[in-house]
């Protein structure tokens, strides 16, 4: 057996890990093609809020982030969906908002401490068999979501418009998958850390699109080069003392590069969408 895995931690961080990148690239093959990548990078900072807000109420940061970032991401939906701002518009201000909060309540708090160091940028060493379980839960109600409604969100990926006439409840359905968003940033911020989520949602999901053939494959292939780059990641920080997150993360994005240079390289025809 491999030195790393004598110990309960990491035991710990691969679980939370697979789920991780089970869950991110699941979510980000509804997001890219419509241009909604900003969604995850604007919740992330809205769930950075609900961490500060947690620690300086004195109750489970996680806990914090998931209310604060599920109340955002409704609101956030909300506002996009009545037309009262413009999407960018709205997806700005949540953004900006949920930075400053974080930063006001993170003075009030007294500046940094240890558990929002990991948080921020993510840590093997505080997954806590809590954190694991809450992962678990959450990911598997993500999860549950994506297969149960998969066709009806692959249609608004595909063409809003027409999924709309054709009977399809567009508005109900963009809803949930911003709350999806929020829970899955919830649930990758303890590994990859909050400032990190949006790139584990993204870059795999672009790998799958660069090298599928089609909607189906490409979020197979995404989900399986998260597994890698979760796995080879964890190793890294393990064996060379690496902030996990920012390992995973850039061994996502090496992983990212080889396939974009074999997508130019013509080993691939171009992804058409469908399923």
């Amino acid at each position: 057996m491999p030195e790393f895995l004598e110990y309960g931690f990491m035991h710990r961080a691969f679980v939370a890990g697979a789920m991780t990148a089970i869950i991110c690239p699941s979510i980000g093959v509804f997001l890219v093609p419509r241009r909604l990548s900003l969604i995850a990078d604007t919740l992330a900072h809205v769930a950075l809020a609900g961490v500060a807000l947690g620690l300086f109420l004195g109750i489970s940061p996680v806990l914090g982030a998931l209310v604060v970032t599920v109340a955002g991401a409704v609101g956030m939906e909300r506002l996009r969906s009545r037309g009262a701002l413009q999407g960018d518009a709205a997806l700005a201000v949540f953004l900006s908002g949920g930075f400053a909060l974080a930063v006001v309540l993170i003075s009030l708090a007294r500046g940094f401490n240890a558990d929002l160091f990991a948080i921020l940028f993510g840590s093997i060493l505080t997954v806590s068999p809590t954190d694991v379980w809450l992962i678990v839960g959450l990911g598997a109600l993500v999860g549950a979501a994506i297969g149960l409604f998969y066709r009806q969100l692959f249609a608004i990926t595909l063409n809003e418009d027409l999924a709309r006439t054709s009977g399809v409840p567009v508005a109900a359905l963009n809803l949930m998958l911003t709350v999806l968003t929020a829970l899955t940033t919830v649930v990758a911020m303890r590994m990859v850390g909050v400032l990190l989520v949006s790139a584990m949602i993204v870059i795999p999901t672009l790998t799958g699109f660069s090298l599928g053939r089609s909607f189906r494959q490409a979020l197979g292939i995404a989900i399986g080069m998260a597994l890698l780059s979760v796995t080879a990641g964890l190793i890294a920080a393990y064996y060379l003392r690496l902030a996990a997150g920012g390992a995973i993360v850039l061994t996502a994005l090496l992983i990212f590069a080889a396939a974009s240079l074999a997508s130019r390289a013509g080993l691939r025809r171009p992804l058409g969408l469908r399923a």
